[in-house]
C-alpha cells in the first residue's frame, strides 16, 4: 500500500514538472521566467537538539495546480544525509523539533492547517490537532511542553464562538460590510472582526486544552500583513510570553508605527496580567528574544514615530529589574534576523549592507558590530556546534541555498545544492557592482547584468530597472518578481541604481527621500543611467527602456512627465501612483504618506502637489504598458486605470494588463509566466 502511494506521488509530481521540461532540457539557454519558477524555494532551516540534524522546508511550482506546494526536508548540518520526510500532495511546513527529537509540523492534508508530528527516523506522520479553525505560526515551548500558535478568532470570543459566528455570517442573506473605524482594509484583505491570538496546547494534551492567551485583546499576533513566529517568545521558565502588537485606539492604527512589546501569564488561572514593556517608545518594537540564561530580552526597535523605514536598533532589557539599554545606537545598520550565541555574549543578525544583506556578530555589551558574510543576500540564522553558523544564501545568479561558516567569518560552505544542476542548464548574465556620484556629490552604488553570450564588441539594449519601498534596494538576490536575469534572458542588459533613499547605505542616505520623491532619486537615476552608459561602451544608449514597480511605478510616471524620458524607447508602469492626493485617500497605512509628505493633504496640500506625477501627463509620449492588481489596496487599482486613460486619451501607444485576482504583487506562477510574457514582449516590441 505505501509503495503504491509512492508511485502516485512520483507520477504527480511528474506531470506537475511537464511544463518545466521544455525550459529545463537539452543544451544551455536563456534563463527565462520558466526557469525561475522550476526553481526549488529552501527556506525555515530549524537545528535539531541534538545539533546533528536540519530540517527545512522545500517549495516546488505546481503550474497544473497554479500554487506552490512544500514539503519538509531533512539533511546533517554538514550537508549529508539528504532526505525528504514528507511527500503528501497536500502541503507540509513549519517545522519545529520538539525536545525528544520528533518534528512538529503544519499540514493542510486534513483539508485546513492543523498539527503534525514526524519521527524522523521513520513512520507515517500523525495529525496532533483537529481544531475547527486553522493553525499558523507554530512554535514548540519545551519547559511546558506545550505548543505555542495562532489562530483567527472574534476578540471576546471562544474557538467555538467563532466558528458559530462565521457560520451565522456565511447562511445570512445580505452581504453588507459596515465599518466605522479604519484601517477597514489593508493589504490585500478586508478587515472581518477577527484577530489573530496566541494559543497554548499542551502537547501530550488533547484540543480542549487550548487556550487563548489573549482572548479580549483587540489586535493581531503576530502583526499585519508580514509578521511571523519571530513576534513572540516564552519566557525560559515558561511562565510569561512576550509579544508584539499594535494597541490602539479608534482609527489611530491607520496612521500610527506605535507596535509594542507586551508580556502575558502563561499560567492557566492568569486571564489578566498583561502588560506593556515599552509604553514610553511611541516607535516601533517588535522581535523578542530571550537571552540563553533567560534574563534578559533582546528586541529591535525604532526611535522615530510614524516613520516606518527608520533605523531599528537592538534594544536589551534586564527582566528583573526592568532596565533598558540601547545596544547599538552608534552602529548604522538596520539589523533584523536576531540570533543569540550559548553564551550570550553575541548577537547575530543580518542587516542590508551595500547592495547585499550581510551577517554581523554584535557584542552584546559594547554593541560593536563585526562583519561575518557581506556578499549576497543572507538570512534564516541558525547555531551550529563548534563555532560554525548556518545560513540561507541568495545572490544574482543563484535562488537560496543553505551554507555554513564559521562565526568569525572563515571557511564559508555551501551545504545544499538544490539548483545547481537547473542553473547549470541556464545562460544567466555576470553581474558587477559599480559606484558614481549622485545627488548631492554623494557615492550611489549600482548593480549591472550582462548580457549571457556576452561580446563587448556587440551593442546590447538596456533594461533600467528601479525598485519600489522606495526604501528598498535592488541589490545582490535573487528575485522572484524583478529578476534582472528575465530581461538578460530576453535580450537586454539590466541597470539597477540603489538611489538615494534605497537601504543598507546608512539612515542619513535612506532619509534623504523623504518630501524628496521627485528630485533628489530622480537626479541618481539620471546620472545613474548617464555613468553607466559611460562606462560600459557595449550598453545601446539608443535602446533603453525602463521598468518599475510601486514606488518604481511612480517614478516611471514622474519620469514620463520630464526631460528625462525622451532617453527610452519604451516604459513599464506596475502598480504605481499617479495622483499623489488622491493616493493618501484610497491607501490604508496612512503613516507612511504622512511621514513622506510631512502630513496629511488636508495640512500641507502643496507637498503633496510638489512630485506628483499627474500635473505633468500633457508632456507624455513615451509607450507604456501598464500593470495593475485589483486587490491591491497599497497603491489601488484605480491609479492603474487613470494612468492608461491619461496615455490612451493622448494617442499614446499603451497596454494595459489588469489581474483581478493579485494584490500589489503577481503571485500566481500563471499570472507571472503571462506577466513576464506581456512585460518581455513589450519592451523588445520598442527597441526593434
Amino acid at each position: 500500500m505505501r509503495t503504491f502511494r509512492f508511485a502516485v506521488l512520483a507520477i504527480a509530481l511528474l506531470a506537475a514538472m511537464i511544463p518545466f521540461t521544455d525550459a529545463l532540457a537539452g543544451e544551455a539557454h536563456p534563463f527565462s521566467v520558466h526557469d525561475m519558477l522550476a526553481m526549488d524555494r529552501l527556506s525555515d532551516p530549524q537545528v535539531s537538539p541534538c545539533g546533528k540534524w536540519f530540517a527545512f522546508t522545500v517549495r516546488v511550482t505546481d503550474l497544473e495546480a497554479d500554487k506552490g506546494r512544500t514539503d519538509i526536508w531533512l539533511a546533517g548540518v554538514d550537508g549529508e544525509n539528504l532526505k525528504r520526510l514528507t511527500a503528501d500532495p497536500a502541503g507540509d511546513w513549519n517545522p519545529r523539533w520538539t525536545p525528544c527529537g520528533k518534528l512538529a509540523f503544519l499540514s493542510s492534508r486534513s483539508g485546513s492547517s492543523q498539527i503534525w508530528l514526524i519521527d524522523p527516523s521513520g513512520g507515517e506522520a500523525v495529525q496532533v490537532t483537529d481544531l475547527p479553525l486553522a493553525v499558523s505560526n507554530l512554535e514548540v515551548v519545551p519547559p511546558l511542553e506545550s505548543f505555542i500558535f495562532t489562530m483567527e478568532v472574534y476578540p471576546g470570543a471562544t474557538v467555538a464562538g467563532t466558528v458559530a459566528r462565521d457560520k451565522e455570517k456565511a447562511e445570512g442573506k445580505t452581504s453588507g460590510m459596515v465599518y466605522d473605524e479604519l484601517m477597514f482594509r489593508h493589504w490585500d484583505t478586508w478587515e472581518d472582526g477577527k484577530r489573530s491570538h496566541l494559543f497554548l496546547r499542551p502537547m501530550a494534551g488533547s484540543d480542549a486544552d487550548t487556550r487563548d492567551l489573549m482572548k479580549d485583546l483587540d489586535a493581531d499576533v503576530p502583526t499585519r500583513p508580514w509578521g511571523g513566529s519571530e513576534e513572540f517568545a516564552v519566557s525560559a521558565d515558561g511562565r510569561e510570553v512576550y509579544f508584539t502588537a499594535k494597541v490602539l485606539p479608534g482609527s489611530e492604527p491607520a496612521w500610527s508605527t506605535d507596535y509594542d512589546l507586551y508580556a502575558v501569564p502563561t499560567a492557566a488561572d492568569a486571564t489578566e496580567g498583561m502588560r506593556c514593556l515599552t509604553e514610553e517608545n511611541e516607535a516601533w518594537d517588535t522581535t523578542p528574544l530571550l537571552s540563553p540564561d533567560g534574563k534578559s530580552l533582546a528586541w529591535l526597535a525604532m526611535a522615530r514615530p510614524g516613520f516606518e523605514a527608520d533605523r531599528f536598533r537592538i534594544r536589551l532589557m534586564d527582566l528583573a529589574s526592568g532596565e533598558q539599554r540601547t545596544l547599538t545606537e552608534d552602529w548604522d545598520r538596520s539589523p533584523s534576523g536576531l540570533v543569540w550565541s550559548e553564551d550570550g555574549k553575541t548577537i547575530y543578525c543580518v542587516a542590508y549592507n551595500l547592495g547585499q544583506k550581510s551577517i554581523f556578530a554584535v557584542d552584546a555589551r559594547t554593541g560593536s558590530a563585526r562583519e561575518v558574510v557581506k556578499m549576497g543576500r543572507n538570512g534564516s540564522l541558525q547555531l551550529l556546534g563548534e563555532g560554525r553558523l548556518l545560513h540561507g544564501k541568495q545572490t544574482l545568479q543563484s535562488p537560496t541555498e543553505f551554507w555554513t561558516v564559521g562565526r568569525d567569518g572563515s571557511a564559508p560552505r555551501q551545504i545544499t545544492d538544490f539548483n545547481g544542476e537547473k542553473l547549470a542548464r541556464t545562460k544567466m548574465g555576470d553581474d558587477e557592482q559599480f559606484t558614481f556620484k549622485g545627488w548631492n556629490d554623494e557615492e550611489v552604488y549600482t548593480y549591472v547584468v550582462k548580457p549571457y553570450d556576452f561580446d563587448p564588441q556587440k551593442k546590447y539594449p538596456v533594461a533600467f530597472l528601479i525598485h519600489g519601498g522606495p526604501q528598498g534596494s535592488f541589490g545582490n538576490s535573487f528575485h522572484y518578481r524583478w529578476n534582472p536575469q528575465a530581461y538578460v534572458g530576453a535580450g537586454f542588459c539590466a541597470v539597477m541604481v540603489d538611489f538615494h533613499g534605497s537601504v543598507g547605505y546608512g539612515q542619513a542616505f535612506t532619509d534623504a527621500i523623504s518630501g524628496h520623491w521627485g528630485d533628489r532619486p530622480y537626479e541618481d537615476l539620471v546620472k545613474g543611467l548617464d555613468a553607466a552608459l559611460e562606462r560600459y561602451p557595449w550598453m545601446d544608449g539608443d535602446r533603453v527602456v525602463a521598468a518599475g514597480a510601486s514606488f518604481g511605478g511612480y517614478m516611471i510616471n514622474w519620469i514620463h512627465g520630464r526631460p528625462f524620458a525622451d532617453r527610452f524607447k519604451a516604459f513599464v508602469c506596475h502598480d504605481g501612483n499617479l495622483d499623489e492626493r488622491m493616493a493618501y485617500y484610497d491607501t490604508e497605512e496612512l503613516w507612511f504618506p504622512e511621514w513622506e509628505n510631512g502630513g496629511a493633504p488636508f495640512e500641507v496640500p502643496e507637498h503633496y502637489a510638489t512630485f506628483n506625477p499627474i500635473d505633468h501627463v500633457a508632456n507624455w509620449k513615451v509607450p507604456t504598458l501598464v500593470v495593475h492588481g485589483a486587490l491591491d489596496y497599497r497603491v489601488v487599482d484605480t491609479q492603474g486605470m487613470s494612468t492608461f486613460t491619461a496615455l490612451r486619451r493622448q494617442g499614446i501607444p499603451a497596454r494595459l494588463l489588469y489581474f483581478p485576482d493579485e494584490n500589489h504583487w503577481v503571485l500566481s506562477p500563471n499570472n507571472s509566466i503571462m506577466w513576464h510574457d506581456e512585460v518581455m514582449g513589450w519592451i523588445t516590441k520598442w527597441i526593434e
